[in-house]
């Protein structure tokens, strides 16, 4: 079972792939579940929109899609993330980059713990849930 990290169409960031796992590993276990495999793809507007439209039958650019393969307590999933759309909200947002990379990062983890985003309230639940989890990031290794 393994956290894996791959680049399509963009150079892979520079994430403390280690620290990041651990972290992964640890906010998991705080909804009662455990790691499998999950693999991170990340890409550029045009990929993750190639794949939105394959897919899903989506039209529209995104952050992340979550592809959920989790069994039971042990979560798995293949997550494409747009460095592109993470540094476009990054900056409308006024965060730092790594740190926007951080929440998409455990965003898609949140969502194959179950944690939702589309219904009502959910987005505000869902946001906390992500200020709750980087609190739990080492300052050290929120930095690239």
């Amino acid at each position: 079972m393994a956290i894996a990290y791959y680049a399509e169409e963009v150079k892979l960031p520079a994430i403390k792939k280690k620290a990041v796992g651990d972290w992964i590993r640890k906010v998991a276990s705080l909804y009662g579940k455990r790691t499998g495999d999950i693999s991170y793809i990340f890409c550029s507007d045009e990929k993750i929109l190639e794949v939105n439209k394959q897919y899903l039958q989506h039209d529209y650019y995104t952050d992340i899609i979550s592809f959920d393969y989790t069994e039971g307590t042990k979560i798995s999933g293949d997550l494409f993330i747009s460095l592109d759309t993470v540094k476009s909200n990054s900056e409308n947002f006024g965060t730092d980059y790594t740190e926007e990379l951080h929440r998409i990062i455990i965003h898609g983890v949140l969502h194959l713990c179950g944690i939702n985003d589309k219904g009502p309230g959910e987005r505000e639940i869902m946001t906390q849930k992500e200020n709750e989890a980087l609190a739990l990031l080492p300052e050290e290794d929120r930095k690239s």
